[in-house]
């Protein structure tokens, strides 16, 4: 068991930064985001010994935190926009640090405007996925995620120029 979760820990933290992502996408508040890190890595244990195919481990990773951050959402997070970045003070190091995250504000804002398919395969477009491995995570077909991810594109860029 201790290297059960010695390899488990191992893989999480080289996935880490992906479930963080995942919570981003789906959440605006940090609480319901912290929340949901947890329940992920929670549901990635309780599979962990079942999961048969070891190669495919990725996908398997994706796939769980996605279901769970919709499984979340249906369930009724607390979900509170933020319209704004913090203020933060006369700062000059922070200044130009923000001036990057506005762009990335406006783009988390239009994502946080699409259905939840449409976020989870813009998520997987933007970590560069193949069509094959999102339709294998989304269960979608390979044509299916192609379409869902033009509509997408035309919708953000539709409420990323208004």
């Amino acid at each position: 068991m201790q290297e059960a979760k010695r390899e488990f820990l191992n893989l999480m933290a080289s996935y880490q930064g992906i479930l963080h992502k995942v919570c981003l996408v789906y959440f605006n508040n940090e609480a319901d985001r912290e929340d949901n890190f947890q329940e992920i890595l929670y549901q990635l244990w309780k599979s962990w010994p079942d999961l048969k195919k070891r190669e495919s481990i990725g996908s398997w990773i994706y796939s769980v935190a996605i279901n769970t951050s919709l499984s979340r959402l249906k369930k009724g997070s607390r979900m509170e926009y933020r319209e704004h970045m913090p203020d933060y003070s006369d700062d000059s190091s922070v200044s130009g640090e923000l001036e990057q995250n506005e762009s990335l504000e406006q783009l988390l804002k239009a994502i946080h405007k699409l259905d939840e398919i449409s976020r989870s395969v813009i998520f997987l477009y933007l970590e560069e996925l193949s069509y094959e491995e999102m339709s294998e995570i989304l269960g979608i077909s390979v044509s299916n995620v192609g379409i869902r991810i033009n509509r997408a594109k035309e919708k953000l860029r539709k409420d990323l120029t208004e």
